[in-house]
């Protein structure tokens, strides 16, 4: 039995003097989460036909080039990132892995409220998001996004990784759950249950927290029974009719309580940290923010519908600062969009 655990963030600040996690440019202050740290965008993007993996023995970069790559797009000034199309940046972070220590990855929160769909690739890679216990190389985000088009820029944070250690021999990459917490919608008659995104509407800047209308963005949703039907290649922002907390000893990622169902898809960004909902971190009561896009036909939901599952794990070691000590975006949250929004006035 695999006894991998996470690493916390002091323990990431170790990989970090060891070499195992390198960079580009210095870190930023906050880049490393309780148990998780951010990764950040390189210079240049590559638009591409097709997403792709590269496959055993073959580097990312070889890939990129005629037919598969469009053009390239540089990023210093800033640049957009169209809806419907497909990019890939190399982040500025590096990976030297030992073989006991493997890696995930997964979009940030805000990246999946917005509905930019991200993936990390590594060289030689099968998988995404997956890393291999002793990989040495590049990490490439694959950047989709789906409804808004996004303003972006070097070293903005669209994805984050966790390290798993593993406590005797090779790490494996399959995490070792030690409870799941079913999660279900709350979609209560005649209240705001959540948001519908509009089409067609305008950039987002990612460094703009706060600094657009989400009027201009998002339909508010009231329905008059509690039921919400899904209208196919919609994108929602629901919320969870639990109240979640995760303890100092464990962290926690969402996971699709089903999916062969296929009418939805819940969730793009999963990654809970230690501390999220815990009283003791000044979030009891936080609800589980679900992105949820409608699927290939129109498809009924319920209020108290399963649609989800929370599925813990341990930590290697308690953090040194817990989720929502160091003023983060989505402690005690009900239902919120991104922090890119203000306040529906």
């Amino acid at each position: 039995m695999s006894t991998a655990k996470i690493l916390a963030d002091q323990q990431i600040r170790d990989c970090v003097d060891d070499g195992i996690i390198t960079f580009q440019t210095p870190l930023d202050g906050d880049q490393i989460q309780p148990a998780s740290m951010d990764l950040r965008l390189g210079r240049t993007a590559y638009r591409l036909r097709a997403s792709f993996l590269p496959g055993q023995g073959v580097t990312v970069q070889s890939r990129l080039a005629a037919p598969l790559v469009m053009h390239q797009i540089d990023l210093t000034p800033g640049a957009v990132l169209e809806t419907g199309c497909i990019y890939l940046v190399p982040l500025q972070e590096t990976l030297n892995l030992p073989d006991n220590i493997c890696a995930r990855t997964n979009p940030k929160s805000s990246t999946g409220r917005i509905d930019v769909f991200t993936r990390v690739i590594t060289d030689g890679a099968s998988a995404f998001d997956t890393i291999a216990p002793g990989y040495e190389g590049a990490l490439w985000l694959e950047i989709s996004p789906r409804t808004f088009s996004v303003l972006v820029r070097p070293g903005d944070r669209l994805a984050q990784i966790r390290l798993r250690r593993e406590g005797g021999g090779e790490a494996q990459m399959v995490p070792v759950a030690t409870r799941s917490l079913d999660v279900s919608l709350a979609l209560a008659a005649d209240t705001l249950v959540g948001y519908r995104a509009k089409r067609h509407a305008g950039v987002l800047d990612l460094r703009a927290i706060g600094g657009h209308d989400p009027r201009d963005y998002w339909e508010a949703l009231c329905p008059r029974a509690g039921q919400l039907i899904l209208d196919p290649g919609e994108f929602y922002i629901l919320a969870s009719k639990e109240a979640i907390c995760i303890p100092p000893g464990e962290a926690a990622e969402m996971a699709p309580i089903a999916p062969e169902i296929g009418e939805f898809r819940v969730h793009y960004a999963g990654f809970f940290d230690p501390g999220f909902g815990y009283d003791g971190a000044g979030g009891a009561g936080a609800k589980a923010v679900l992105e949820v896009r409608g699927r290939d036909v129109p498809f009924i939901l319920e209020d108290g519908q399963t649609v989800a599952k929370l599925v813990f794990e341990p930590m290697s070691q308690t953090p040194s600062a817990l989720y929502g000590s160091t003023g983060s975006n989505y402690q005690g949250q009900g239902l919120k969009l991104s922090k890119l929004f203000g306040a529906w006035a």
